[in-house]
């Protein structure tokens, strides 16, 4: 039930607690947090709160007898033993403790003996005015405490192989013992398949090893009770070794024989047993006859010899069995199990207020096996001891029914259980009594239910006769006439499967009052599971995602997702990381076979909750089959049965039957057939002669299990063989031999032993003579001496020891060919077009070809073209095309021929050994025909709107060119534009312009040679004309600190055009400008720039602005210098005078030697080359420098200059350029004074002069305000 949302709203009087203890013990009225009207002195019958329990004695310490009881006035205890009156307080040997609520006594007995008159049957009974309650019937027994007995070493001797069971006797006691079977170290014994522990604390051996041998198996009892162990004395166990240990069949050990019967009663727990006997250790298996195994109550124990049925209900009984099986055979033990049960109630009366004159009835029903006797008494007295009463019944079915009650019918009723295991009562109070009705739940409490829940408004009431209420609604008066509404006999208002129209207040009223309450019901959406976990089945080792999505109404919060493991609560794991909650998933990690079972996601709000399960299986590949068996030998044929392995939860699909052959074993294990898996036998077709061993493989889902253990040899009988060898036939090669050969047969169908091929011929004309015979074991076999081409029949038969296969069907074949020895003749050409010819021939003598004829060879050669195109050479000539023809052909249609040439024929004719001789030749000429396609066809434009192709002749024209046909037209989406055609008759011309084509329109062009034959293939080409050039558009720029990268776009089909970039220092610095720029180039770097500094950028093309921008460098700036004297007109006069001065002087000194000085023949010979004899470097000639470029190499080798000596007017110093060239050219002279001379400093007159320009060593560096920083002296 949901919880319901209750607020007090107000108080009714005072509460009594007396009238709580009340409310407990009545089941019509639960406990209510609300006061009611009570008398002050209300009285409350006896209720038994503990209940006396049985006692089993060990000493004289252990007897003690509790009952306690509540009641207003205090009950009254009194005891009866063995259905007698007792007074433990009269009695000297009993001790009486009383308080109120409770009765105790204790022995005061010193001795066991004087215990043993308290044995027996104890009941307990509380009484007050209102009543007696009867407590159940308590056991006081005695016994004996376990001890220790006497005996001896047991000595036992067997005999490897055998089967034994060691004795433990525990003492006799009501106890149930636990048994222990270990050594004298207090170590357990090993226990296993093989060694087990049997209920009866046996220990039992299915077959002795030498390894069992030892002094020392105690069997030790513990009684948890008592808490004593008793050691008994060591059994001395020898297995004498064996030499011939010889394998046997299970045998039952516990229980014996084939059939055993077990009584069990409901709830409690049976333990079946299996233990068996046999060589090799037998499997056990466990299986219900007419069902399944319980899952969740059904465990196996002691290595499956155990099988544990816990919680017995009425469906366990029935019949059980344990099949116990190994290599030797299997034996079965069937249980019957039959269920019974001490009595249980399935209906108990309800203690109740009544009022005077109303009619109560109790009813009470149990059921057991047998079947429960129902019995009444009132106040512990049976109906028979009391006063008969006409109002008072008992009916066939265990109610009691009382008429018209009074207040003296007030007592404690008990209703009494019995059968042959036991007796269960129940205390019944009928209290009668007046009492004003009131209501006790509060009102205006709000309901909420989700959806499709079963809603309960409560209207909980007291009074005595019992308060009848009646339910309306606001929108619904007569709401019980819904089938979903119910009425409670407690008073509340049920709705079952309720629905968002149910929303609505409700009112709760007593009749012929004017009490009443009112419900507020609320109806949100229920939880939902969208994707409940699945059935998985997963491999030992692997991970298992289980998923689990709810929708919940928002209203409800954040809900609580609770994980179950076989409705137990599953926790994260934070050490071995086996559970993870992740959000909807549990992933469980690392899966083992304890994890297998039914995982629930339960999604548990505060109203409701939702829960789906998924399974999680472990599956695995099979196990092997075992116990292969042979059996029902046949013609050729034997079955094959065995027992399936353990299939771990997988179904196995197929078995696959494999075999091994005895006397092939090189060949290994092959499959012979596969069998559905829900067969265990089959039968297996065989072949004579062959030596047998089988292997059994199943197959599940996941894979196939390991071959089994082989089956026992099988051999079959030899057979005569059932097929002759295939493919019979002659491949004699050479003349004169019959080459007879076959496909050999596999070695299993010889059948049987001494295998040979019987190999017969003879000639095909007139069947010729009688049949030769040869034998031999493999082929070929060859015949010698029968010329050639000679027609025979042939045919191999299979034969062995056992006689011969079936009579073999002849084949045709033939002794071996020789090469043709004559060529055809009438050959004959007929001319059919350019490039196709007909070629006849007469049939060739058969008696000449000296074989199989296969066909005739054409052999075509072409020697040369009719013409020689524009003067070029003949051609040698080239390799010959051979065209082959069926045998009966006597003319063949040959196409593909080039035409306007020269042709040679020849026919030939061939066999399987080869060509005869050609024919002879025949010339013949092909006629002109139409040319190929130019060779090449290139596009060109000169303008906007025209186009230039260009193109190079076919090169096979295939007769005389006599000019070309082009054809152009616009290229649209419908491709319907007119084509425009051009004729050039001149076939020299080898390119054409167009003209007035449309610019903004591409071309599609054809162009094809002419012959006297006609117009050719044409070559294609697209194509459209190229559009003026124009400077580029949305310049993108990125600043750095000495630098500005700009890019731009590239537009297609422009012509480059060439635009400069000036950049204008916003500091006071001239402009300078940049080299030409080609719009091509989509990208350039402006260099340069000092940092921090502001920059404006503009382009230009053909002396016009085209886009400008402002910039600012990245970095510090560079603080402007203060103006100095170095920068005064009249330092740089002086300056300039002094520079001049000394460029005299060089000159005068280059003059002097030029003409006074003195040389040796030596130093005229080794002397500077002449300017224009001196080699240039390759990397430089024709090479494109910018001014950037220039001017960094110019600059560092006038600063490289400036650091070394100068000495005017030395032979030394006459490097120009720092190059190792010298000149004595009088001519430069001049050219240095009239460029040094030159004042103007502006760049652009700078960057006019040509790369080679002696003043490009001095170019003065923009950077340095106007002032050079390097200067080249000339010696």
């Amino acid at each position: 039930m949901p919880h319901t949302q209750r607020q007090q709203v107000g108080s009714r009087g005072q509460c009594s607690s007396r009238l709580l203890i009340l409310l407990l013990l009545s089941l019509a009225a639960q406990l209510s947090h609300a006061a009611i009207h009570i008398p002050s002195n209300f009285k409350m019958p006896p209720m038994i709160t503990t209940q006396p329990g049985s006692v089993i004695v060990f000493s004289v310490e252990d007897l003690g007898m509790n009952c306690e009881a509540s009641g207003n006035p205090a009950p009254v205890f009194h005891w009866t033993k063995d259905g007698k009156a007792f007074d433990p307080g009269s009695d000297p040997e009993l001790k009486v403790s009383k308080d109120s609520g409770s009765f105790v006594f204790y022995t005061r007995s010193n001795t066991m003996d004087n215990l043993r008159q308290y044995q027996g049957k104890y009941v307990c009974y509380a009484s007050n005015v209102l009543g007696t309650a009867v407590s159940n019937e308590a056991r006081f027994t005695m016994d004996e405490p376990p001890t220790q007995q006497k005996e001896e070493k047991i000595k036992v001797n067997s005999e490897e192989g055998s089967s034994i069971v060691l004795k433990c006797n525990p003492p006799q006691s009501s106890l149930e013992p636990i048994i222990h079977w270990m050594d004298w170290r207090l170590h357990h014994i090993k226990l296993s398949e093989r060694v087990v522990v049997g209920k009866d604390g046996n220990l039992y051996f299915a077959h002795l090893t030498t390894e069992d041998s030892r002094d020392d198996y105690i069997c030790n009892v513990q009684y948890l009770l008592t808490r004593t162990i008793l050691a008994k004395e060591p059994t001395i166990l020898t297995v004498n070794p064996s030499n011939s240990l010889r394998n046997r069949r299970p045998l039952m050990m516990r229980p014996a024989g084939i059939h055993s019967s077990y009584v069990a009663l409901r709830g409690q727990t049976l333990e079946l047993e299996c233990i068996v006997q046999g060589l090799p250790t037998p499997k056990v298996l466990w299986l219900r006859k007419d069902g399944e195994l319980p899952e969740s109550r059904a465990t196996k124990d002691m290595f499956d010899r155990r099988l544990r049925l816990s919680n017995i209900s009425e469906s366990d009984g029935g019949e059980y069995q344990c099949i116990a099986e190994n290599s030797q055979g299997k034996t079965t033990h069937t249980y019957t199990v039959t269920v019974e049960a001490a009595p249980y109630w399935t209906k108990e009366p309800f203690s109740q207020l009544y009022a005077p004159g109303e009619d109560v009835r109790l009813d009470c029903q149990a059921d057991g096996i047998p079947t429960p006797t129902i019995s009444w008494t009132i106040n512990g007295m049976s109906l028979s001891e009391t006063d008969e009463d006409p109002r008072r019944t008992v009916t066939s079915i265990g109610s009691l029914i009382l008429n018209d009650v009074n207040f003296e019918d007030t007592a404690i009723y008990q209703c009494h259980a019995s059968n042959k295991h036991g007796t269960i009562l129940t205390n019944t109070n009928v209290y009668v009594i007046e009492l004003p009705p009131q209501i006790l739940t509060e009102d205006e409490l709000t309901y909420k239910f989700t959806e499709g829940q079963k809603a309960l408004l409560e209207c909980e009431s007291f009074g005595s006769p019992k308060p009848k209420v009646t339910w309306e609604s606001e929108s619904t008066i007569e709401i019980l006439a819904d089938p979903r509404v119910n009425l409670l006999t407690n008073g509340g208002l049920e709705i079952a499967n309720v629905t968002y129209s149910d929303q609505d207040t409700y009112t709760c009223s007593v009749q012929h009052t004017n009490l009443s309450i009112s419900a507020i019901l609320e109806v949100i959406n229920r939880t939902v599971i969208l994707s409940p976990p699945q059935a998985l089945k997963v491999q030992t080792g692997n991970r298992a995602n289980f998923t689990c999505l709810a929708r919940v109404d928002p209203s409800l919060g954040l809900p609580l997702l609770q994980w179950r493991k076989n409705g137990q609560k599953l926790f994260e794991s934070h050490s071995d990381e086996k559970y993870t909650f992740e959000g909807p998933a549990l992933i469980i990690a690392n899966v083992e076979t304890e994890d297998q079972g039914i995982y629930t996601c339960q999604v548990i709000t505060n109203l409701d909750m939702a829960e789906a399960s998924g399974t999680l299986t472990l599956i695995d590949r099979p196990d092997p089959p075992t116990l292969l068996q042979i059996t029902e030998p046949k013609h050729r044929a034997v079955t094959l049965s065995w027992s399936p392995g353990d299939e771990h939860n997988s179904p196995v699909l197929e078995y696959v039957i494999e075999f091994e052959d005895q006397g092939s074993k090189e060949r290994g294990l092959e499959e012979l057939m596969k069998v559905p898996g829900d067969k265990e036998r089959v039968i297996l077709p065989l072949q004579p002669y062959m030596s047998y061993r089988f292997w059994v493989i199943a197959i599940n889902a996941v894979g196939k299990s390991d071959p089994s253990k082989p089956s026992e040899i099988y051999n079959t009988k030899a057979e005569a063989p059932d097929n002759n060898p295939e493919d019979v036939r002659s491949e004699s090669t050479d003349p004169d031999n019959l080459l007879i050969t076959w496909k050999e047969m596999d070695k299993r169908e010889f059948n049987g032993p001494d295998f040979k091929y019987r190999v017969l011929w003879r000639r095909v004309l007139g069947h010729g003579p009688s049949w030769h015979t040869h034998y031999t074991t493999a082929p070929p076999f060859i015949v010698s001496g029968i010329g050639n081409f000679s027609a025979f029949e042939i045919k191999v038969q299979a034969v062995n020891e056992e006689g011969d296969g079936p009579e073999p069907d002849p084949t045709i074949g033939y002794s071996g060919e020789d090469v043709p020895l004559e060529a055809p003749i009438g050959v004959g050409v007929a001319i059919l077009n350019s490039t196709a010819i007909r070629v006849t021939w007469a049939a060739i003598e058969r008696e000449t070809v000296r074989g199989n004829l296969l066909g005739y060879k054409i052999h075509l050669t072409r020697t040369s073209s009719r013409g020689h195109h524009r003067g070029r050479r003949a051609r040698e000539p080239e390799p010959s095309v051979v065209v082959e023809t069926g045998a009966n052909e006597e003319r063949k249609v040959i196409g593909d021929l080039r035409p306007f040439s020269h042709y040679d024929l020849a026919v030939r004719v061939f066999n399987s050994k080869g060509e005869g001789p050609l024919s002879e030749a025949l010339s013949f000429k092909t006629d002109e025909g139409v040319p190929g396609p130019p060779s090449s066809l290139t596009l060109d434009s000169p303008s906007e709107t025209e186009m230039t192709l260009h193109w190079t002749p076919p090169s096979q024209p295939n007769g005389i060119l006599k000019g070309y046909l082009l054809q152009y037209q616009q290229v649209v989406e419908s491709d319907d534009s007119p084509m425009q055609v051009e004729t050039i008759e001149d076939s020299t011309v080898t390119h054409h312009t167009l003209r007035n084509l449309d610019r903004h329109s591409h071309y599609r062009f054809y162009l094809r040679g002419r012959t006297g034959a006609g117009d050719g293939e044409p070559i294609v080409r697209e194509g459209a004309t190229t559009l003026d050039g124009v400077p580029p558009v949305n310049i993108s720029l990125s600043v750095g600190e000495t630098s500005v990268n700009l890019s731009w776009v590239a537009k297609k089909r422009h012509r480059n055009v060439r635009f400069q970039i000036h950049s204008i220092n916003k500091n006071g610095s001239k402009s300078k400008k940049t080299e030409m720029v080609n719009s091509s180039q989509s990208f350039y770097q402006l260099q340069g720039l000092t940092p921090g500094s502001q920059y404006h950028l503009l382009f230009t093309y053909n002396n016009t602005d085209f886009w400008d921008n402002v910039i600012k460098t990245e970095g510090t700036g560079v603080t402007e210098v203060q103006p100095s004297f170095a920068t005064q007109g009249w330092f740089i006069g002086v300056v300039s005078a002094i520079v001049l001065l000394l460029l005299i002087l060089l000159i005068l000194c280059f003059i002097k030697r030029s003409k006074g000085g003195k040389y040796s023949v030596k130093d005229k010979e080794e002397g500077p080359m002449d300017s224009e004899a001196r080699p240039m470097k390759d990397e430089t000639f024709g090479e494109y420098r910018s001014l950037e470029s220039d001017l960094e190499v110019k600059l560092s080798e006038s600063q490289a200059s400036l650091g070394e000596e100068s000495k005017l007017c030395s032979k030394d110093n006459l490097d120009f350029n720092s190059s190792s060239a010298r000149t004595n050219d009088p001519n430069m002279y001049a050219s240095l004074v009239s460029q040094f001379s030159q004042p103007s400093e502006d760049p652009e007159t700078l960057q006019t002069l040509p790369d080679n320009s002696l003043l490009n060593s001095t170019t003065i560096s923009p950077t340095t305000n106007g002032l050079p920083n390097a200067v080249t002296i000339l010696d």
